[in-house]
């Protein structure tokens, strides 16, 4: 596999001298093909249906703990092709606080020839426990969007830069004008953080030509000190995005008021 070389000739290796662990993290930016790695890395090993299984955040939703019992359910079966039974977990820290607390007992009871590949771009969020508990595989590289995500990041990434720069009662009209069911919080957060730190990049002399290069708004003036509070702020909510039930409304009106 050309892609990732270093990272697959480490596992590769590991595998022919019999020395491959119960559970792996994939960390690294979004968008570089990491689950396609654990992919192939389980059909280099022999394993296929119906001893793999994949579990993956549902309509950009966390992860529930009925998915973890689910896993743990197939790991107590046997392999059916007598060779390894793999779990790939995307979007691993969409987990929610049951789904990791469950998700630790199972790395803490590791059953015969199985191995779990935790898939994340916020590696950060997971429990402290689960990452000691597994080897960590970095990957790099620059994420590769597709053209119509990029579109639509710098078309949502406008409207909200427009509302920076209008007063209050402006700026909670759009919070409230936002349909929550049709949008989530999170396709919002996303282009401006990544626009920020194009910003923060842009200001320590980083003129590297992105997606944002061009883009002009009144966060420009802004201070190497508020675009890193801006940028934590949005850390925070993305956070409570994943791990409570958070009134998203709330929590766009607050990054409102930052901006």
């Amino acid at each position: 596999m050309q892609t990732h070389q270093k990272q697959w000739e480490f596992l590769e290796n590991k595998f022919k001298a019999g020395q491959l662990s119960h559970a792996y993290l994939f960390s690294g930016n979004e968008n570089l093909q990491k689950k396609e790695f654990a992919e192939k890395f389980a059909e280099f090993v022999g394993c296929k249906f119906p001893d793999l299984m994949k579990i993956d955040a549902e309509d950009n939703k966390e992860i529930q703990i009925a998915k973890i019992r689910e896993l743990q359910n197939f790991l107590s079966y046997k392999s059916y092709n007598g060779c390894y039974k793999i779990v790939i977990v995307n979007e691993a820290e969409k987990m929610n606080q049951e789904a990791q607390s469950c998700f630790l007992k199972t790395l803490e009871e590791p059953k015969g020839q199985t191995i779990l590949f935790l898939i994340s771009s916020k590696s950060e969020i997971l429990l402290d426990t689960i990452r000691s508990r597994c080897q960590q595989i970095k990957f790099f590289g620059k994420s590769v969007e597709s053209k119509e995500k990029i579109e639509k990041d710098i078309e949502i990434l406008a409207e909200i830069l427009k509302v920076a720069s209008e007063n209050l009662a402006e700026k909670f009209k759009y919070a409230k004008s936002v349909d929550f069911e049709k949008q989530n919080l999170k396709e919002i957060l996303n282009p401006l953080e990544k626009y920020l730190r194009y910003l923060l990049l842009k200001k320590v002399g980083n003129n590297e030509i992105n997606n944002f290069a061009g883009i002009h708004s009144v966060m420009e003036n802004y201070t190497i000190s508020k675009l890193k509070d801006i940028i934590n702020l949005i850390e925070d909510i993305n956070n409570k995005l994943f791990f409570t039930n958070v009134n998203q409304k709330l929590a766009l009106e607050i990054l409102l008021l930052e901006i």
